[in-house]
């Protein structure tokens, strides 16, 4: 057990109570302002972060659309782990975790600064929330493709603070809703924070065309259904729905960042929709912002 403390000590894992001095400092970095909106963006390819494209001029328009925030807060469906982290880094890498793609893509770099007070105050609220460390902080890794990708796009500047939350691989679905319920208060410190996957993602059943399978088109408007009714509970059990989400969620990971967008969200924010279309046949692009009324 001391051996397992000492490691998490040194790799930055854990760490003493916040006093109430330190959370008001946390709160001071990031002080109120109007209600943040909350989105989820069906990323796809990382191709589109240097493509000019129908789905990237979409996420233009989206970050038009949205008032500048303070922070970003991104849960990406590239950060997968045993835990929940959030990444404390001041200066995060840009991280290439793909291959197979024009050298061009990965000569990108996206250096926004990162956001260690934001990851701290997330941490913070949490442990007030729950009583323990249910988020713990990570002080090496950068930012992945499910988020650098969308935000090159969106803010290209690179210029607002950009910070992750990891996806618990190993926890269900209504973890990860209810998680993101304990971190409403950020929305009122001026964070924006996206989930960053895709509704329907089966990379096992792609074809070189646009449009999508029967299957494929028929779950993503059943989501968007279910979206448009708020009916968060059918939207986590989404293997009601049979062959179609077994096809469409073949694996979750793509899946769990909508859960974190739907958890923040509040019943009198307005639901808009972008990019509401297929590709590849098992792709959904969809993609939502939340936005207070």
């Amino acid at each position: 057990m001391k051996r397992r403390q000492l490691i998490q000590g040194a790799l930055g894992l854990c760490c003493a109570p916040l006093s109430g001095s330190l959370f008001a400092q946390l709160t001071e970095a990031l002080p109120k302002t109007d209600t943040q909106p909350v989105a989820f963006i069906g990323h796809g390819s990382p191709m589109n972060a240097i493509e000019d494209n129908l789905y990237s001029q979409a996420w233009k328009t989206m970050a038009s659309d949205l008032p500048r925030p303070a922070a970003i807060l991104c849960i990406s469906a590239h950060w997968l782990s045993r835990g929940s982290f959030v990444g404390a880094v001041q200066a995060p890498e840009t991280i290439h975790d793909f291959g197979g793609f024009p050298q061009k893509l990965f000569d990108v770099q996206y250096p926004a600064p990162g956001s260690p007070e934001g990851a701290e105050l997330v941490q913070a609220i949490t442990r007030q929330k729950s009583g323990n460390d249910v988020v713990r902080l990570d002080h090496e890794r950068g930012l992945d493709h499910g988020t650098w990708s969308v935000l090159r796009q969106m803010y290209p500047d690179a210029d607002i603070p950009v910070f992750q939350l990891s996806i618990d691989y190993h926890r269900p679905m209504a973890y990860h809703y209810e998680l993101a319920q304990q971190l409403a208060a950020l929305r009122e410190r001026g964070v924006l924070i996206i989930g960053s996957g895709n509704i329907v993602h089966n990379l096992r059943a792609v074809k070189a065309v646009d449009g999508g399978y029967d299957w494929a088109v028929a779950f993503d408007e059943q989501i968007k259904q279910k979206l448009i009714d708020g009916d968060h509970q059918s939207i986590l059990n989404y293997q009601w729905y049979g062959k179609a989400a077994e096809l469409s969620v073949p694996t979750p990971d793509h899946y769990i960042p909508m859960l974190y967008s739907l958890g923040l969200q509040r019943s009198s924010d307005e639901l808009s929709f972008y990019n509401e279309s297929l590709t590849r046949g098992a792709i959904s692009m969809r993609s939502f912002v939340l936005s207070p009324s």
